[in-house]
């Protein structure tokens, strides 16, 4: 039997202050992997914006995957439309989906009539609390881009996800629809906040 040997990357604390270390470990191991797809997290396109300038002259394209319409307000996209126009000109994708991991299930959840968890969300909580809210965040992205058509799920990607804004979970993941969720493999932790 084989195997490899791989650093990993803990940061002291989550948040946004990891952001630009998640933007170079995320890019060197794309570049270590031949991997030229890179799924992220971004509400407003700072972070993306962040990435767009780290990959330019590469061959690494961008999934941006947003809040859904109505995350935050009714109505209310929280991306930027020059963030996304930027973006776009130099070839990156934007995508906006619901969230694969809440969706329809929050509502049930907050409903005074219906009331209580269900598994989907004991899915994200148990991604979240065990391992990082990054990576709940990073695979459910990875998810969104795999039923959007972004991404061929036979093809390893990176994904990078955070803590409330900013970057700080990035990991390797074999792709998977939301309707095959268990076929989704975390392959690889490239950095992710030790304390949480």
């Amino acid at each position: 039997m084989g195997y490899i040997t791989r650093e990993t990357a803990y940061f002291d604390s989550p948040g946004k202050e990891n952001t630009m270390d998640c933007v170079q470990l995320a890019i060197s191991r794309a570049q270590e992997l031949n991997i030229n797809r890179i799924i992220l997290a971004s509400t407003s396109g700072a972070t993306a914006l962040r990435f767009r300038e780290a990959v330019r002259g590469t061959a690494i394209r961008l999934v941006v995957v947003t809040h859904v319409v109505g995350f935050s307000e009714p109505g209310v996209w929280e991306f930027s439309q020059e963030a996304k126009a930027a973006l776009s000109a130099e070839g990156h994708q934007i995508i906006t989906g619901t969230h694969a991991l809440s969706g329809l299930e929050r509502a049930l959840s907050r409903s005074s009539r219906v009331g209580g968890g269900s598994r989907t969300e004991a899915i994200a909580e148990a991604l979240r609390r065990v391992v990082a809210i990054g990576l709940k965040v990073a695979v459910e992205c990875v998810l969104i881009a795999a039923d959007q058509g972004a991404i061929n799920v036979t093809d390893e990607v990176i994904a990078v996800g955070g803590t409330i804004s900013g970057a700080d979970c990035v990991a390797v993941i074999r792709p998977a629809h939301t309707a095959s969720f268990f076929d989704l493999q975390v392959r690889e932790i490239v950095a992710m906040p030790r304390n949480r």
